[in-house]
């Protein structure tokens, strides 16, 4: 019989497979040794892998150009990157280099916009499209591009009275666009999402408010995001019709609506297990507003898309060491790593997210069912299941001259924003140094640090012990 950690994998799933192999008894990360990076900078580690962030943009990008082909679709498309999946300049600026545009939500963000500016790294015809419930300082910042020549800044009007901010502070003609309210799906506790302008009360708004006004601006997009993602079920193709639909109505009697934003929300690999159709989904969105259209006699609307975790996340993972074996009572075996899980990866915490976890090493060594404990003090800080079953398997320790090293993948998204990047940390636990892979000026891969572990100095500067 075989009870390999390898023989589990192998005989549960495809292995392997895309980014994932074993070579000489370890773990391969998009064709990284990962091993040889832990001999050089140890663990805890968070890996970004940048390379990953252009495969994701040029993958949707070659989908999107199989269907408009498919369907002989008369739109263009425009790949924008959600930024509050990730700010750091050096996944902005690698997305960046595979001819995007951007997406904004809090007034910080336009201070970034003006930085990849004066770095030339986006010009004034780049599309910024601003989400979000806007104040005053965020309102302020968006009129400041349009009135320094940012020509497709787009705000994306979330409620009916912050079109007044921009009649008074925007002195260029400018574009805008409305987010529609979707209706949530049964299990939420609210019926209609707090973002974005009823649906019913949109076509009034724009004959009250924006027609008649083309000189100073005009509308040009609709925008829809759900909460769910881009699934395929009856939900999803409800919400994302009734938009269609309501441009359909809307283009009638504005000629200058001519873009649908279908916002983010493409899943990415969080188990060896999973099965997502992305190219089947893009052709039923592109057939489904090609068909609205036809039939409404309107022309086809440019698409928009915003992907944040399915640009970034497929691009990091986390690794740890398992330090000690604790053996609680007869039936429940613990893996102490050496960092936490509520500071490094707050999603499985706080949402009860999972990741794809795979061991390092010890592939060849019989596995066992475990709980991971972190080295917090909270009894939260732990994990006990995977996306794919209700229990993890992992290699057994059996002492040997290394520890047992553990990868959770894909965690490029959104972790760093909820643990506060460098501030001050459940039971003042460090951050892990972050190693990052990419490619130099002559194309060569090579790894750097771009930051140290947290020292204990740093927070008692924050906590104010001078």
């Amino acid at each position: 019989m075989n009870n390999t950690y390898y023989d589990l994998v192998d005989q549960t799933f495809n292995f392997p497979q895309e980014g994932f192999e074993v070579k000489d008894g370890y773990l391969q990360f998009n064709g990284l040794n990962i091993k040889a990076l832990i001999d050089k900078y140890g663990t805890p580690m968070k890996l970004t892998y940048l390379p990953k962030i252009g495969m994701q943009i040029n993958k949707a990008k070659q989908m999107f150009a199989n269907a408009f082909k498919k369907h002989k679709y008369e739109g263009e498309y425009f790949y924008c990157y959600c930024t509050k999946s990730s700010h750091f300049s050096f996944v902005v600026e690698e997305a960046l280099k595979h001819n995007i545009h951007l997406e904004t939500s809090y007034a910080y963000d336009i201070e970034i916009i003006k930085k990849l500016y004066a770095k030339k790294k986006i010009n004034k015809e780049t599309f910024i499209i601003c989400n979000g419930f806007k104040q005053k300082p965020y309102t302020k910042r968006i009129a400041g591009l349009i009135n320094n020549g940012f020509k497709n800044v787009i705000p994306v009007l979330d409620n009916v009275n912050e079109l007044d901010d921009y009649r008074k502070s925007v002195r260029a003609p400018f574009k805008l666009g409305i987010r529609v309210a979707a209706e949530e799906e049964p299990s939420f506790p609210f019926y209609t999402s707090r973002l974005g302008i009823r649906a019913k009360d949109i076509l009034e708004f724009y004959v009250d408010q924006i027609e008649g006004y083309e000189n100073k601006f005009q509308l040009k997009m609709l925008h829809i995001f759900l909460n769910k993602g881009i699934k395929d079920d009856i939900y999803y193709w409800s919400e994302l019709n009734k938009v269609i639909n309501l441009y359909c109505q809307l283009k009638k009697i504005c000629p200058e609506l001519d873009s649908i934003n279908i916002g983010g929300g493409f899943p990415i690999k969080h188990s060896l297990g999973f099965e997502y159709d992305y190219q089947f989904m893009i052709n039923e969105i592109v057939g489904n507003i090609k068909s609205a259209c036809k039939k409404a006699r309107v022309p086809m609307p440019n698409i928009y898309t915003e992907f944040g975790s399915y640009t970034v996340g497929e691009s990091m993972a986390h690794i740890y060491s398992v330090i000690a074996q604790k053996t609680q009572n007869e039936r429940e075996i613990w893996y102490m790593i050496d960092s936490s899980f509520i500071t490094t990866l707050p999603d499985t915490w706080g949402i009860g997210e999972r990741f794809l976890l795979l061991p390092v090493n010890k592939w060849d060594e019989e596995y066992q069912r475990v709980v991971l404990g972190g080295i917090t003090c909270d009894s939260h800080d732990y994990y006990d299941s995977e996306e794919h079953i209700n229990e993890v398997f992992l290699p057994k320790v059996n002492g040997g001259v290394e520890p047992l090293y553990l990868g959770f993948f894909h965690t490029g998204a959104y972790q760093d924003q909820i643990s506060g990047y460098g501030g001050i940390k459940h039971c003042m636990i460090p951050s892990p140094k972050h190693i990052i892979v990419g490619h130099d000026k002559n194309g060569k891969l090579v790894d750097w640090v771009y930051a140290k572990e947290q020292t204990a100095q740093s927070m008692l500067k924050i906590l104010g012990y001078h």
